[in-house]
């Protein structure tokens, strides 16, 4: 079993050396169960070489069974302790930046008092990573977008307003709220691919194609951006409470949303530990 989770390991950190500070064990000692496995199953995993390491074929083919046993061993662990009276496990979540910043870190304070013997660790990513990992097993859960992907199972938490913004001395910004085509014209900060969704729908709906001049992940960097005159964008409404920035933020004349909710493989066949979570950060969205 520990073979098994060394080697989910050095595929997701990409190095023996980054697995090993992980696992704090040595690089050697890494290397040495790799070894191990792939003499135990008469089969080459992973190739090493100077650019790092990548999987063979048939290491593809495996790993998905090899998190399966880990994940099934996890719940194992979990259920025993729930028999003996115990809260413990580890859960791997998936989240956006938004999220992480005005969610998580009150959640897991909280959640860290009340269950400290639950690990949380977190996976950032934008939507169609997050999905991606729900689906192969390396997160349990994670935040998306609704609607997400029809083989996932998803619980809806908030919805929330798209705002528009603008320069603080742009013209548009003297009027109470924005048509979605008086942005025709103007150029636009669209968040990057996987971020994009949202924005991209709205312009959908009203057969339009955005003048994209810069495409950028991080959210603060699109509100530099449209604080320095270089464009208007469309963001979430959590994502612009309490900003530095000088801007105008303005609705839509109709209005769009976006819901954020929570989605995992499987909400019957999740850990005892994951549904705790599941269930606390749904109680305390409501």
């Amino acid at each position: 079993m520990f073979k098994y989770k060394i080697f989910l390991c050095v595929v997701e950190m990409g190095s023996f050396t980054r697995a090993g500070e992980v696992l704090n064990l040595t690089q050697s000692a890494i290397s040495h169960a790799i070894s191990g496995l792939e003499h135990e199953l008469g089969l080459t995993l992973l190739i090493r070489g100077r650019s790092g390491i990548r999987l063979t074929n048939n290491g593809e083919r495996l790993m998905k069974r090899f998190r399966e046993i880990v994940q099934m061993d996890e719940k194992l662990y979990q259920e025993v302790a729930l028999i003996k009276g115990l809260e413990i496990g580890t859960v791997k979540i998936g989240t956006f930046s938004s999220v992480s910043i005005h969610w998580l870190p009150r959640i897991l304070k909280k959640f860290n008092e009340q269950f400290p013997l639950i690990e949380v660790k977190l996976l950032d990513g934008n939507y169609h990573e997050i999905e991606s990992w729900i689906v192969s097993g390396e997160a349990d859960f994670g935040f998306v977008n609704l609607p997400t992907l029809d083989t996932l199972e998803a619980l809806p938490l908030k919805e929330e307003s798209m705002l528009c913004l603008l320069p603080s001395d742009h013209i548009l910004g003297k009027q109470a709220s924005i048509r979605v085509e008086q942005l025709r014209d103007e150029p636009f900060i669209m968040p990057v691919a996987g971020c994009d969704t949202d924005v991209r729908n709205i312009f959908s709906q009203h057969n339009m194609s955005p003048k994209i001049k810069y495409e950028l992940e991080d959210d603060h960097a699109i509100m530099a951006m449209v604080q320095n005159g270089l464009g208007v964008s469309i963001l979430p409404e959590m994502i612009l409470s309490h900003i530095p920035y000088d801007i105008s933020i303005r609705p839509l004349d109709e209005r769009h949303s976006r819901t954020i909710g929570i989605a995992t493989a499987s909400l019957k066949n999740v850990s005892p530990a994951a549904k705790k979570c599941m269930d606390y950060i749904t109680e305390w969205i409501n």
